[in-house]
């Protein structure tokens, strides 16, 4: 350890910085309240007018043909699965890099999880390794664009097509981003945006699904509202009136209110803004990291303009006399709210549970135990960017 270095605050020193910094926030202007206020003083709380003019806008950002509004992105996710016709007995395939449900998402509808290993540069599904999972209960393959950068999707969709698979692109991190000059969300067969307060937008808690496919659209709307419809082409009987409408399947009641989709309304306009912000953050933290020997910086792919939901650095463990748990606890004394993206899927008891075993997925094993999210969102100033390489290079040097 270092005799030079400042104190750390874990040992009694004095922090970087005085008040904490989390590593997400979400960012909300007048005009995002205003938008809010004039839904709540209107005769739609639940869905009117801006539900619809929000579906539209993402619609029309990410160049897809239609959108599907949900209360929250698993939801969204969920309806995807159910638009896919998964069920018992079916199986598809996902990373265990990623937050629960992405996979749980298939777990709902009766189907069988496979993980499939991650690239260990860029933390994404390995596309190599999905061929060989593939078997004729395959139903469909669901991509995660781990911390905003998007998975290989050419390969993926290549192969999706020649054995006839839906590919359930879960974008969460990667609304804004663009891959090989399509916007994400035009892609694949259909794509998860989420719009949690961390993300890119927010709408409270929420999630869409973007596809180019009628089909898939019309079984989406369906299963958000109950599995009930008024269009006659679904109904299996002729309208006894105007008031008439039939359940013919069941859905859930997964809807998102008029007041949510205001605020997404608002804050996607300036969507661009704070995906530039995130970008100008990562350039720094890039730079300045380069040439540190206690960690690795994030890797990109050539063709991948990611939208950087998260900024993830690797720990040069063999590099520090302490493991990640004492460098997360020092950063956090120091004010700077650093956080673990994420423990992989099939280690959580439930999976264990199931028979998944520590082992099937050895990269994501391995990244796990040396990655730490570092604070990244556009509302941070140059100062909070400064304070944050400040505490990283205070705390590593320390143990290094």
């Amino acid at each position: 350890m270092s005799a030079n270095r400042g104190k750390l605050a874990i040992h009694g020193g004095n922090p970087v910085r005085d008040t904490y910094l989390s590593y997400g926030k979400q960012w909300i202007s007048m005009q995002d309240i205003e938008a809010v206020v004039q839904t709540l003083q209107s005769p739609f709380l639940t869905q009117g007018p801006r539900l619809k003019e929000f579906e539209e806008a993402v619609a029309d950002k990410v160049g897809a043909k239609y959108a599907v509004a949900f209360s929250n992105g698993t939801a969204a996710l969920h309806g995807a699965c159910y638009a896919a016709g998964i069920t018992a007995g079916d199986e598809v395939i996902t990373t265990p890099m990623t937050f629960a449900a992405s996979a749980n998402c298939v777990r709902y509808c009766g189907g069988t999880v496979v993980f499939a290993d991650i690239r260990p540069d860029t933390y994404n599904i390995d596309s190599q390794k999905i061929r060989s999972l593939i078997t004729p209960r395959t139903r469909a393959i669901i991509p995660v664009d781990f911390t905003g950068q998007p998975a290989e999707l050419s390969e993926i969709m290549e192969i999706a097509r020649e054995y006839n698979l839906l590919v359930i692109e879960d974008a969460a991190h990667s609304l804004g981003a663009s891959y090989k000059g399509k916007r994400v969300g035009s892609i694949a067969d259909m794509t998860m945006l989420s719009f949690h307060p961390v993300k890119h937008i927010t709408t409270g808690e929420g999630g869409i699904i973007t596809t180019n496919s009628k089909d898939l659209y019309n079984k989406l709307l369906l299963f958000r509202s109950h599995g009930i419809t008024r269009e006659a082409s679904y109904m299996h009987k002729q309208s006894e009136g105007p008031w008439y409408y039939e359940m013919v399947d069941l859905g859930y009641n997964y809807r998102m209110t008029d007041l949510q989709a205001a605020l997404g309304r608002s804050q996607i306009e300036k969507l661009d803004e704070f995906v530039n912000r995130r970008r100008q953050i990562v350039s720094e933290y890039n730079q300045r990291f380069a040439n540190n020997p206690f960690i690795k910086i994030p890797y990109q792919l050539d063709g991948c303009d990611s939208s950087w939901h998260i900024y993830v650095i690797q720990l040069n463990l063999e590099n520090l006399v302490v493991g990640r748990k004492e460098i997360f606890e020092a950063l956090i004394a120091e004010n700077i709210g650093v956080n673990v993206h994420y423990i992989p899927v099939h280690l959580h008891p439930y999976y264990q549970n199931l028979g998944y075993k520590r082992g099937i997925a050895p990269t994501s094993e391995w990244l796990y135990e040396r990655i730490l999210t570092l604070p990244l969102f556009p509302a941070m100033i140059d100062q909070d960017v400064e304070d944050v390489i400040a505490g990283v290079e205070k705390v590593l040097s320390y143990y290094g």
